[in-house]
């Protein structure tokens, strides 16, 4: 016969009580952000560094359509440095449980969400995925205060960000389709899994799709490549889908085999790119383009902007694509050495635990 658990001396009916909501609790609990392993040492000499830097934030950032020195793009750079400081930092902290690295990360964040002021602007502000990282690594060891504000900021993006989207002008413009809309796609993602909101993860699956059907062709072309006869831009454009889609894995979605009705997806991209990223084929960069800022950049002496395309600039997009297929898991595609917090996140794809 069961026994009411109600009638428990109260010691038993207690502790079963604990033990049930400690089941319920784990049950609950959100896949860790990333699979994060013992940090690396050039990844501790960063995070050590870190310790030893003030914070910088600025209420706006602008690099976008500028050229260096001019209007604030000088502080700006500077200023984002901070972003990469703090994911450096949690990660240093998540490795080593050393409690100074989590205390530098509240500490840059304190300094940042009360001051910084979204411009909406998804090439300013695409660096922001390190604050993300940064804040969904630590969220549940910060205090109270700082995760608050820092989860205000989040939702700030990924909802003005998708009203954007929702909102703008029929038909379409350029950056509704092209490069501009992979970086809005990204922060909302990232932004909605820190957050653990299931709407927001919804949405921004329905995006990411609808951005698919817009900007990759069933032969595997980005928009940005039509656009700009450049493959920088078609680097550009894939990596912030590809650092989405390893996000919406967590919720069970395989974003790098979508297809759109169209028949684009995101490995066929990867796929189109490839032999360019593996040295079988060269471009002439931006010969073509149709955008009048490259030619200005090239004119201004700024590198990748003439002459063929450098394979090297696609490695960190197949190594982020390598956490999604050991198809890309090649030291043609990622080079010899994979960025350290890469590898500490995400030790192989789905389907290929062993370290690269």
């Amino acid at each position: 016969m069961l026994t009411n658990w109600r009638s428990l001396p109260i010691s038993l009916s207690m502790l079963l009580c604990w033990l049930a909501g400690t089941s319920m609790a784990i049950a609950s609990q959100p896949a860790p952000w990333c699979m994060a392993g013992n940090a690396a040492p050039s990844l501790l000499h960063r995070a050590e560094a870190a310790l030893k830097q003030a914070p910088s934030p600025l209420p706006q950032i602008h690099t976008e359509g500028t050229l260096p020195h001019q209007g604030i793009f000088d502080q700006s750079v500077k200023a984002k440095q901070d972003w990469f400081r703090m994911r450096d930092l949690a990660l240093a902290w998540r490795g080593t449980g050393d409690s100074r690295y989590l205390d530098g990360v509240a500490r840059q964040l304190d300094a940042w969400t009360p001051v910084y002021q979204p411009s909406f602007n998804p090439i300013d502000e695409t660096d922001l995925e390190a604050l993300i990282d940064a804040y969904a690594i630590t969220a549940n060891q910060l205090p109270a205060a700082t995760a608050s504000q820092t989860r205000q900021l989040l939702r700030q993006l990924a909802e003005g960000y998708i009203w954007r989207i929702r909102t703008a002008s029929q038909p379409l413009g350029a950056t509704f389709k092209n490069n501009w809309n992979s970086h809005r796609i990204k922060l909302i993602t990232l932004s909605a899994l820190a957050l653990q909101d299931a709407s927001l993860q919804k949405t921004a699956g329905e995006l990411f799709r609808q951005h698919l059907e817009r900007n990759i062709n069933a032969q595997g072309e980005t928009l940005d490549y039509r656009e700009r006869d450049a493959l920088h831009y078609v680097t550009y454009d894939l990596e912030p889908l590809v650092r989405a889609a390893i996000a919406a894995r967590q919720w069970q979605q395989d974003w790098l085999h979508d297809k759109a009705p169209s028949g684009g997806s995101l490995q066929l991209a990867l796929n189109w790119l490839r032999p360019y990223a593996e040295g079988q084929l060269q471009h002439q960069e931006f010969v073509h383009s149709q955008v009048r800022f490259d030619f200005v950049r090239r004119e201004a002496g700024l590198p990748g902007y003439a002459g063929n395309w450098q394979a090297n600039t696609s490695r960190k997009l197949y190594a982020l694509a390598s956490r999604l297929s050991p198809d890309y898991d090649s030291t043609l595609l990622t080079g010899p050495q994979l960025p350290d917090w890469i590898q500490q996140c995400w030790p192989g794809g789905p389907d290929d635990t062993s370290s690269k």
